[in-house]
């Protein structure tokens, strides 16, 4: 699924596909906002994101269905 990351500051939001399921991205963001802790996202590849939650503006959990496009979609 698609997560996109607002941060404060920044003009670029951080985009992403993830393996987690929306109810597990959005658990471990309240988890974040509600104890005042850092944001940790995996993405698909392994990379892990890091957002401390001062400097958090917002996240968007897009769908769980995949909509390929292009020659590979094939």
């Amino acid at each position: 699924m698609l997560v996109e990351i607002g941060v404060q500051n920044v003009a670029k939001a951080l985009t992403f596909q993830s393996n987690e399921s929306a109810d597990e991205v959005n658990a471990q963001v309240e988890a974040a906002v509600n104890n005042n802790t850092t944001l940790k996202l995996t993405d698909e590849k392994g990379r892990t994101y890091v957002v401390p939650r001062e400097n958090l503006a917002y996240v968007v959990v897009g769908s769980e269905a995949s909509h390929p496009v292009g020659f590979g979609a094939l």
